[in-house]
């Protein structure tokens, strides 16, 4: 499994050893969220909004314009792009698919400092089980996969108070790599 990883085989044995020692330590997979941005509203958006629920098997939620840009004809409040959440086993499902897209491979450089990925996708019709359709054409997405470990609902719940999560229990770019290496045997260029 190191031979796939770009980090010293000492710094992989030690967070294996530390998420076995530490139950709770060990990251997990809480969201993947794919995006299709269009850039203006209309038919092709539709379509992108038909695509990306064929692939995920959920209705996409329409995402609006967050200021006027005159230069690229984008107003204000206008549905410029079309995205979906997936968690649990949709989310892993959709993954594989999506790595297989991307042919298992991702830079580094795409891992931000709390160990989230964001990889793109660059014509949707390279996903296994999706045919051509000159009617819809060829759409890229983008696919954020945002990783956590167990006690993370502490920053979100309702009822008690909002606590922070300390930098200590924030995941690393590097238990980033060998987890997805471990789960789909991702390859880190």
């Amino acid at each position: 499994m190191s031979a796939n990883l770009p980090l010293p085989a000492e710094e992989v044995e030690r967070i294996l050893e530390d998420w076995k020692k530490h139950p709770m330590r060990k990251p997990r997979i809480a969201k993947v969220t794919v995006n299709i941005a269009i850039g203006y509203s209309g038919e092709r958006l539709q379509k992108a909004a038909k695509v990306l629920e064929e692939l995920t098997g959920q209705r996409p939620v329409f995402r609006k314009a967050k200021k006027t840009i005159r230069a690229f004809g984008v107003r204000k409040g206008e549905n410029i792009a079309v995205m979906v959440t997936l968690r649990r086993e949709k989310a892993i499902e959709f993954l594989k698919k999506a790595l297989e897209a991307v042919g298992y491979r991702i830079k580094k450089s795409s891992i931000d400092e709390f160990g989230n990925v964001g990889f793109g996708i660059e014509e949707h019709i390279l996903i296994p089980g999706v045919r051509y359709d000159p009617e819809i054409g060829i759409l890229g997405m983008d696919v954020y996969i945002t990783i956590e470990r167990p006690g993370y609902r502490i920053m979100r719940r309702k009822r008690a108070r909002k606590k922070r999560v300390p930098r200590r229990h924030r995941v690393t770019p590097e238990e980033t790599m060998v987890l997805l290496s471990q789960l789909f045997g991702v390859q880190w260029i």
